[in-house]
């Protein structure tokens, strides 16, 4: 039996089939939330389940990212973004970096995509979620570290975020003992 959709990817195609998977689901999330597509951050991540994929998938990424000195980086620029044709309604979409997120016993998720608005938007999503508001999939995200809301669903096995721009640059760059994975 299978755990998990694509864990263990193993080679890069995997990984891109992987990355497609993330992107639909996310939009589909996303619709499912706000009956509309919110823009795209650019950034992917993949979420490991094994330690010998971790290995791997950071071996892959460093063929396909910027490297970088700093330790706290989370998210990698890309040498050639992953595009994303159009399909079914869903736009198509770019991503600039990526995350390959260390196992998480207790994540069974293929990956994440972060979504943006503009300040007043967000805020006042942000807010109305405060009061009390229902939004189906959407949540406030519990971290001290991210202002962001979470997209989810039990039955669609990725997870997207919806910040500012500005959050969603912040956080390629791990921000706490939180992010840390």
């Amino acid at each position: 039996m299978k755990l998990y959709r694509f864990s263990p990817i193993e080679n890069k195609e995997q990984l891109l089939e992987a990355v497609k998977h993330i992107h639909f689901a996310c939009y589909e999330l996303c619709k499912q939330s706000f009956g509309d597509y919110l823009p795209n951050a650019g950034n992917m991540g993949v979420f490991c389940h094994y330690d010998d994929e971790f290995e791997q998938l950071v071996a892959i990424r460093k063929e396909m990212t910027e490297p970088s000195d700093n330790p706290e980086q989370k998210y990698f620029a890309l040498y050639e973004p992953i595009v994303i044709p159009a399909k079914d309604g869903v736009p198509q979409a770019e991503y600039t970096h990526l995350y390959i997120r260390k196992p998480d016993p207790y994540r069974h998720h293929v990956g994440d995509v972060d979504f943006y608005l503009e300040p007043e938007q967000y805020d006042e999503l942000k807010q109305l979620l405060l009061s009390g508001k229902q939004i189906k999939g959407a949540r406030v995200f519990p971290r001290n570290d991210l202002d962001m809301v979470e997209l989810y669903d039990p039955n669609i096995d990725v997870l997207g975020y919806v910040s500012t721009n500005t959050m969603s640059e912040k956080v390629r760059v791990k921000l706490s003992e939180e992010t840390n994975l």
